[in-house]
């Protein structure tokens, strides 16, 4: 079973640029303006550097 990233809007600030956007390997994360990011599921490894990499444990990383 593939792992799959969500997205917890309610635990991201939405105030700033994203420092997991910039981690993502393979650019699966983008982020319009200082929106919480959105996941490209296709993109996406579940590598599970960003989740690692976001203060606010917005990003969480399904097995």
């Amino acid at each position: 079973m593939k792992k799959y990233l969500e997205v917890i809007k309610e635990k991201c600030p939405q105030n700033h640029t994203c420092p997991a956007v910039r981690v993502c390997p393979v650019g699966a994360l983008t982020q319009s303006g200082f929106s919480a990011p959105a996941v490209d599921i296709e993109k996406c490894i579940g590598c599970g550097r960003c989740s690692d990499f976001c203060p606010k444990k917005a990003l969480v990383l399904h097995e």
